[in-house]
């Protein structure tokens, strides 16, 4: 590695919702990068997380955005 001490990559795909989530949540906190941001948050959800998760959730369940297909008109985004 060129020095640096992070020596994994995680690559996630994402939607244009949950990008701008992650870039106003960014932009607020004047974080450097996407990648700075991407710790910080995975940082906070680490030490909110205080139980189990239900087992039965699927990967498309976990997002940063709403879920798609809500029968709800007053979820226009998540603040992060």
């Amino acid at each position: 590695m060129s020095g640096l001490s992070r020596e994994t990559r995680l690559q996630i795909m994402l939607d244009e919702d949950e990008l701008a989530a992650i870039d106003d949540w960014r932009f607020k906190h004047r974080m450097p990068s996407r990648a700075a941001a991407v710790r910080d948050l995975l940082k906070l959800g680490l030490q909110a997380a205080k139980g189990p998760t239900d087992r039965s959730m699927r990967s498309q369940d976990f997002g940063v955005s709403p879920h798609r297909g809500s029968d709800s008109d007053d979820d226009h985004g998540t603040t992060l």
